[in-house]
């Protein structure tokens, strides 16, 4: 049998600067409230099972098994189900892109003709990153780069790839919610929503942003705090760990000394005396 050569031309396509931040699987449930809500970033819904709604500011469509919904960045979207046939979905979260129709923010097409191609990488990028195996990173970067070629060459549409706009004024909406609300109980979870960003987006936008985790510059924030009090007042440590945000007495020490060097109490007595 002779041998076939097949030459490879180079495509136009210059390579994709993006960045997978997160891979989830999702069903709809009874208590699953619906809200619209936007993210700095570009969102990748495939629907596995099921059918529902979904909105995209002013528009309402049906969305139905292997629908693939394209919602770009800071663009205000929901999803609903129908309860006789509940949504099931995979969602990507691309920092980087967005993917253009006709000026539209958002796409829907179904690739159920596709659906090997396409539902193969979305679910193998959700088996790497939940199993993080050796080099999954490089992997997944690699895979999503040829999920979004896929999706432009599987659909009837022109689409264009175009850097995401970057901005920090979610972060530092975050930044100056956590300065006025620091002693307040306050959770990953609880700065997830009142940002509205996905937290594990939050926490990787927020430290690019500030140099340090939420939750670290919610404690940095709370020790200034502590530090002011244990030096001007004559509050016990614990109250001043319960009027910082802090209850657990035992804590509260221990991430006094762990940041700052000393004990509470030593570093009242050696700033009292030096402020005496």
């Amino acid at each position: 049998m002779p041998n076939k050569l097949y030459e490879v031309n180079c495509s136009n396509l210059s390579k994709i600067n993006c960045r997978l931040m997160y891979v989830t699987q999702a069903k709809y449930d009874t208590d699953w409230h619906s809200t619209m809500h936007t993210h700095p970033f570009c969102e990748l819904f495939y629907v596995i099972k099921g059918r529902g709604l979904f909105r995209v500011e002013n528009e309402c469509f049906n969305v139905k098994e292997d629908d693939l919904v394209v919602v770009n960045a800071n663009i205000s979207h929901t999803e609903s189900s129908k309860q006789q046939k509940p949504l099931e979905y995979i969602v990507l979260g691309i920092e980087g892109i967005s993917l253009l129709v006709e000026n539209h923010q958002y796409i829907l097409h179904n690739y159920e003709e596709y659906k090997h191609e396409i539902l193969f990488y979305i679910k193998t990028l959700l088996l790497e990153a939940s199993q993080k195996s050796a080099y999954y990173d490089i992997i997944s970067q690699d895979l999503l780069e040829i999920l979004i070629v896929n999706i432009i060459r599987r659909s009837h549409y022109t689409l264009k790839i175009q850097t995401s706009r970057k901005t920090n004024h979610e972060c530092a909406y975050l930044e100056q919610y956590i300065d006025e609300h620091f002693s307040e109980d306050l959770t990953l979870d609880k700065l997830s929503e009142v940002s509205y960003m996905n937290k594990y987006y939050l926490v990787h936008a927020f430290k690019k942003y500030s140099g340090m985790t939420p939750i670290s510059y919610l404690n940095s924030r709370r020790l200034k705090e502590a530090c002011l009090l244990l030096k001007t007042t004559d509050y016990s440590v614990s109250q001043i760990g319960g009027i910082v945000g802090i209850s657990s007495q035992a804590y509260f020490s221990s991430l006094f000394k762990k940041t700052c060097g000393v004990t509470p109490q030593t570093y009242r007595h050696e700033n009292q005396n030096l402020q005496d």
